[in-house]
C-alpha cells in the first residue's frame, strides 16, 4: 500500500501553466506534413495548418510552443522565411537528414498557427550563425508599432499590428550545435544579443539564456554570475536515453529491465534540477530567474525504415509513465522551474502526436497532458509520497509518483502506478481535513502497448475505483497507470 500525504497549508506557490508547453522544430515531419501542408493540400486546413493537429493541440491548452529550433535556431535566418512564398530561400538543413528546407513556414505562419491554437509563442533567436542585428531586427519586425524599414517591411508582407512576443531565447545549446562556446565567451555574446532585444511600448521581453546540457554545473555557475542580472531565464536541457546515445533501446521493443531503468533515468531529473536550482539560488535568492526546461523527453532508435535524421519514434505506455514522472516533478519545483517544453510536439522523439499523410493519432503522451491540465496556473500543494521501491539493483524508484494544486476550491491530485505488472492500493490523505467525494479520470495500459493508425486503443476514460473510508480515498490503481483525481 502506498500512501499520499497532502497539505494544503504548505505550498511551493503557483504551477506556471508554462510547464506544459511544447517544442516544434524543423526537424523531419514535426513541421511539414505534421503541423503545415499548405493551404493547397487535400488535408483539412486553415491557412495551410492541420485543423485535426490544431485542434488536438487546442483540447489539452496548449499554452507555449518553442520554435524554429532547437539547433535548427542557430543556422536559421528569418529573413529568408518572410515574404511571398516564391521568393523565399531554399536551403538544407545540415542539422536534420539533410533535406532541403524551402522556408515555407516561416515567422509569419508560425505566428498564424500560434493564433488558431490559442497558445504564446516561443522563439529562439540565431546566435550560432547570426548577428546581433538580425536578432534585433527580429524583434523589432513582430514588436514594433513605429515607423521603421523593418516594421515597414512588416506591414508589405500583410501584418498590419505588432504582435508583441514576450518570449525569447538567445541561441540553443550554445555550448553545443550552436557553436560549440566556452560559457564565458557565451556569458558575453548572450549580455550583448540580449542588449539590442529592445522593448518596444509596452511590450516587455521574457529573456532566456543557454543554460547547460545535462549536469553541467558550471556552466550554470558562469552564467549566473556573469550574466544573471541581465536574464529572465536560463534553459536546461536533459533527454531520458536508457542505453545511452551509442546503445539507445527500441521505442516499441523493450524488456521491463529496459522500463525500469528508462523511469529511473527520469526520476534523475529532480536530482539534476536540484544541482541548477541551488547554484541558482546562491546568485538569485530571490527566485527572479526561471529555470526553463525547453527540452526534455525520451529518446530512442528510430522506427525501422525511417530518415534517422527525422527522429521519428513511436510512443509506448512507457512514454506516458516517463511524462508522468517529469511533470509531477516540474509541478514539486514550481518555485524555481518556469517553463517547460517537451521534445517534440508532433512526429518527432517524444511526440504527443504522429501523422500519415491525412491521418493523425494521439499518443499516450498526450493523454498525459490531458489529464494534468488543471495544475495550470493553480496553487501547488504539499504533496508526500510513501512507496516501496521498484526496478532492479541498478535502477530503481518509487513505485508511485503524485503531484497536487488546488485551484478554485477544488483539489486535483495526479498520481501514476509505475510498476508495469501489480496493481496498487493507494491512500489519498489531507491533513486536518476529511475528504467527502472525488471524480477521477484515468489512462491504463501494458507498458509497450501504443496507438497506431487504425487501432488507438489508449485513451483516458472515466476512473471510479476508489472509495472514502474515514476521511480518507483509497485508489486502486491499475498496473502502468496515470490517474487524475479531483477532490
Amino acid at each position: 500500500m502506498a500512501k499520499i500525504s497532502i497539505d494544503r497549508n504548505r505550498s511551493q506557490g503557483t504551477i506556471s501553466r508554462y510547464i506544459y508547453g511544447h517544442f516544434a522544430e524543423h526537424l523531419g515531419r514535426c513541421i511539414y506534413g505534421g503541423i503545415f501542408v499548405g493551404k493547397d493540400s487535400r488535408i483539412p486546413n486553415e491557412n495551410g495548418m492541420r485543423r485535426d493537429v490544431v485542434e488536438a493541440m487546442k483540447a489539452i491548452r496548449l499554452p507555449v510552443l518553442r520554435w524554429p529550433g532547437g539547433c535548427f535556431a542557430d543556422e536559421y535566418h528569418w529573413r529568408d522565411g518572410i515574404g511571398p512564398q516564391e521568393n523565399r530561400k531554399i536551403m538544407v538543413n545540415t542539422n536534420w537528414g539533410g533535406v532541403t528546407e524551402d522556408n515555407s513556414f516561416g515567422t509569419h505562419e508560425f505566428l498564424e498557427l500560434c493564433r488558431q491554437v490559442g497558445c504564446e509563442p516561443y522563439i529562439t533567436g540565431n546566435v550560432g550563425s547570426g548577428t546581433v542585428r538580425e536578432m534585433s531586427e527580429w524583434v523589432e519586425y513582430l514588436n514594433s508599432d513605429g515607423d521603421s524599414s523593418v516594421v515597414r517591411e512588416r506591414r508589405a508582407n500583410g501584418r498590419q499590428d505588432s504582435w508583441g512576443v514576450r518570449f525569447w531565447g538567445v541561441g540553443n545549446e550554445s555550448w553545443g550545435c550552436g557553436g560549440l562556446m566556452r560559457p564565458e565567451y557565451y556569458a558575453d555574446e548572450y549580455r550583448r544579443y540580449q542588449n539590442f532585444c529592445r522593448q518596444y511600448g509596452e511590450h516587455k521581453l521574457y529573456k532566456i539564456a543557454c543554460g547547460p546540457g545535462d549536469v553541467d554545473e558550471n556552466w550554470t555557475e558562469v552564467l549566473m554570475k556573469n550574466a544573471g542580472s541581465c536574464m529572465d531565464g536560463l534553459s536546461f536541457h536533459n533527454y531520458t536515453i536508457p542505453g545511452g546515445w551509442d546503445h539507445k533501446n527500441s521505442a516499441t521493443q523493450f524488456t521491463q529491465d529496459d522500463y525500469y531503468e528508462t523511469l529511473a533515468i527520469s526520476a534523475d531529473m529532480e536530482r539534476k534540477l536540484m544541482l541548477h536550482a541551488r547554484i541558482m539560488d546562491r546568485y538569485d535568492p530571490k527566485k527572479r530567474v526561471g529555470l526553463i526546461i525547453d527540452e526534455w523527453g525520451t529518446w530512442f532508435d528510430v522506427e525501422p525504415g525511417t530518415n534517422p535524421g527525422f527522429l521519428y519514434q513511436q510512443n509506448t505506455m512507457r512514454d506516458a509513465m516517463v511524462a508522468a514522472v517529469h511533470l509531477d516533478i516540474f509541478n514539486r519545483h514550481c518555485d524555481r522551474v518556469f517553463m517547460a517544453n517537451i521534445a517534440q510536439t508532433v512526429n518527432v522523439l517524444q511526440a504527443i502526436i504522429l501523422t500519415d499523410g491525412d491521418q493523425m493519432v494521439l499518443t499516450p503522451t498526450y493523454y498525459v497532458f490531458d489529464l494534468y491540465r488543471e495544475h495550470m496556473n493553480a496553487k501547488e500543494l504539499d504533496c508526500f509520497v510513501e512507496a516501496g521501491k521498484i526496478g532492479t539493483d541498478k535502477f530503481s524508484l518509487p513505485g508511485v509518483t503524485a503531484s497536487a494544486s488546488e485551484k478554485d476550491g477544488r483539489i486535483t491530485v495526479t498520481l501514476s502506478n509505475l510498476h508495469p505488472e501489480k496493481d496498487e492500493e493507494v491512500v489519498i490523505r489531507l491533513r486536518d481535513e476529511a475528504i467527502e467525494k472525488a471524480e477521477g479520470r484515468i489512462l491504463t495500459g501494458k507498458m509497450d502497448q501504443f496507438n497506431d493508425f487504425g487501432n488507438a486503443l489508449l485513451k483516458v476514460e472515466a476512473f471510479s475505483d476508489f472509495e472514502v473510508k474515514d476521511g480518507h480515498l483509497v485508489v486502486r490503481m491499475p498496473a502502468c497507470s496515470v490517474a487524475e483525481i479531483r477532490l
